[in-house]
């Protein structure tokens, strides 16, 4: 990885990982157009010019570099120093100081570290999103795809949410890209064929009696007849002309999927992270369009995620290691309600590493088998070290650092409950790796 502090702060994250063919997403920046490069900050003060060289590619990727320049197969150590340098630009002060701590326990030469984080106590954070890169050409872009009308299958597993579900319909209904065809696989009781009688869709409904989420969005890509595939979720609300921009966004870059923005509240302004287009590191099975084709050539949904978490992130992975291109498109917005029954809330599983118990597993073994499958043990390890303190306070206080910070400090209370927890889903998630994935081809 460019920086190995990386692998401590973000040890579970999809461009850590080479793809098949041997390439990391960060380009080699001397290969970068000249009008990209006038848009990277280059730093001068790290130690070494590698360590320049490979800030400026992470600041590409970060800033929303989309492009076809050569990229790394392979990185060189660099001064811990600089690796300190990193960290404090683009992580909080609280991140790097763990950090620290991690390194001193792990019997790296204290001296070193100590040195190496005093020296740069005074970096400031990096302000890269405040100046994405900005492609001045999409909103004048006349999109052929568009015009040659491919047929999109949308697709809606639904539970026991036909209320917000005729909103849901009804946002389709006034889409200005028109073909396209509807499948909803019903897993709710009792079912009610009467609903969708009304709307002016083509639609096709499956009653599923089986309630399980991935099953049923297999089962609807099966029976999608269109070329593009739209997974969305049936606690959502679209604008117009959410399925144009889609189709417009993957013209554009020459894409394979388009991953859309999700806000929670009505009129919310897009997180800042996610308000400029660049190459996702993220899927969301609630607002992604994708190509059929990558189902054809990966497989489909892996059933080991069944009434579990990261079924998505699993097959967004696996797409990006197989060398498909997925944008982050920040117009294909949705308004996701994240209603507090129906779908996955009940199902038992919806949120990864908090429990409703203080004797379920923590994290959701599901979430173990993803990390450990793909990135290894020790990974994994860095990766629970990193949350599962934090998700100790209730999910409505995710966004809050104070809060967090106490439930960092609670767990230490509670350690051997935490651990008993841990270790349970460490047991569940080896039982998933044994049996192994479950993903079937798209032509079965």
């Amino acid at each position: 990885m460019l920086f190995v502090f990386l692998k401590y702060l973000q040890p579970t994250h999809y461009f850590r990982l080479p793809k098949h063919d041997g390439h990391f997403i960060f380009p080699k920046v001397h290969l970068l157009s000249e009008a990209v490069r006038f848009k990277l900050a280059e730093d001068l003060n790290y130690t070494s010019h590698l360590a320049t060289s490979y800030d400026l590619s992470w600041q590409a990727v970060q800033k929303g570099y989309i492009g076809s320049a050569d990229t790394y197969t392979q990185f060189e150590n660099i001064p811990v120093v600089d690796n300190y340098r990193f960290a404090r630009k683009y992580f909080s002060s609280f991140w790097v100081f763990y950090v620290l701590v991690i390194r001193l326990l792990t019997f790296y030469n204290p001296i070193t570290e100590v040195l190496g984080w005093w020296k740069t106590r005074k970096v400031s954070r990096s302000t890269y999103l405040e100046t994405p890169l900005v492609y001045t050409a999409y909103d004048a872009f006349e999109s052929e795809l568009i015009q040659q009308k491919p047929l999109v299958s949308v697709i809606i597993p639904t539970l026991n949410r036909y209320v917000y579900l005729k909103d849901v319909l009804q946002d389709l209904e006034q889409q200005d890209y028109t073909h396209f065809e509807v499948i909803v696989i019903d897993q709710s009781t009792p079912f009610r064929a009467g609903f969708y009688t009304d709307f002016q869709l083509e639609i096709q409904v499956v009653h599923q009696e089986e309630k399980a989420l991935w099953l049923a969005r297999n089962r609807a890509v099966k029976m999608a007849e269109g070329e593009y595939i739209l997974l969305f979720d049936d606690d959502s609300r679209v604008d117009k002309n959410w399925i144009s921009e889609h189709l417009k966004g993957l013209d554009f870059f020459k894409a394979d999927l388009s991953s859309g923005v999700s806000i929670s509240e009505l009129g919310a302004p897009t997180p800042a992270h996610y308000a400029y287009f660049k190459i996702s590191d993220q899927l969301d099975t609630g607002n992604v369009l994708l190509k059929k084709d990558v189902f054809e050539a990966i497989g489909l949904f892996d059933r080991q995620f069944e009434k579990q978490r990261m079924g998505d992130g699993e097959f967004g992975l696996r797409s990006y290691l197989a060398g498909y291109l997925n944008i982050s498109h920040p117009y294909a917005k949705r308004l996701h309600l994240k209603v507090g029954s129906g779908g996955l809330r009940d199902m038992g599983s919806w949120d990864a590493f908090r429990t409703n118990s203080l004797f379920e597993p923590r994290p959701i073994p599901s979430v173990l088998y993803y990390f450990r499958r793909y990135w290894g043990n020790t990974a994994a390890r860095w990766s629970m070290l990193r949350t599962v303190p934090l998700s100790i306070m209730p999910y409505r206080f995710k966004g809050s650092k104070p809060m967090m910070l106490l439930g960092g400090m609670v767990s230490i209370f509670i350690l051997p409950m935490v651990v008993f927890q841990v270790l349970k889903s460490w047991r569940l998630a080896n039982k998933k790796l044994r049996k192994g994935a479950l993903i079937a081809k798209l032509e079965e």
